[in-house]
């Protein structure tokens, strides 16, 4: 398969073959954690507050997404709780990932501000009894991406799954902050790309040359 060029020094020239690919992409995910953990809390809250205004503007309650599927924020993400709450408010359906099986696609469940919780995989809190909802857009958290729309998470597939899962696709918004874009993730077959990144400089829509000027539409 062939993969994207990237700038000299910043990741080796080839990295062919899975095996090698997984692990630069786990040293990746080691080296992307330990900065975004880094991060001042002023300057992470400045950086939440911005991707909060992008993603407002594309989640309007009087558009045609009515249900979204968020996720609980871990190790340093963008916090989307703020924004949930006032798209509750304003009358969406939200909803939260839920690993029912390991290796499987994410089941995702109704949330609402003061629902039960409970812990899930990795201790991230999951809503303890809610109904199963099929979300029109789904945000998922970004370790790593790059400009052709591809994510680096966790390692463990869920997104991906999922995504390829679905008879209908919700729209997959990937949302992170700039210090985890990479020039390639070096993507694979199994790989499900974002239909749209957000970040706070900026967002991204693969095959339209990558990025829309800062202030414009999302």
């Amino acid at each position: 398969m062939a993969r994207s060029s990237a700038p000299a020094g910043a990741w080796p020239e080839a990295v062919e073959g899975w095996p090698a690919i997984r692990a630069w992409r786990k040293a990746q995910r080691a080296s992307l954690i330990a900065q975004r953990l880094a991060v001042p809390r002023a300057q992470r809250a400045a950086w939440n507050e911005a991707i909060t205004a992008r993603l407002g503007e594309l989640l309007r309650p009087e558009g045609p997404l009515r249900t979204i599927g968020f996720y609980w924020p871990f190790k340093g993400e963008y916090d989307p709780r703020p924004l949930m709450r006032a798209l509750h408010g304003a009358g969406l359906r939200l909803a939260l990932p839920v690993v029912v099986q390991r290796a499987e696609p994410l089941a995702f469940r109704a949330w609402w501000p003061g629902i039960r919780m409970v812990p899930g995989v990795w201790d991230i809190p999951v809503p303890a009894e809610s109904e199963a909802v099929r979300p029109d857009a789904v945000v998922a958290p970004l370790v790593g991406f790059d400009a052709r729309g591809y994510r680096l998470g966790y390692g463990g597939g869920y997104y991906d799954r999922t995504l390829a899962a679905l008879p209908a696709p919700p729209l997959a918004i990937g949302v992170g902050f700039e210090l985890s874009a990479l020039g390639t993730i070096h993507p694979q077959p199994h790989d499900v790309p974002m239909d749209l990144i957000i970040t706070p400089e900026r967002s991204i829509r693969p095959g339209r040359a990558g990025m829309e000027a800062e202030g414009g539409t999302p």
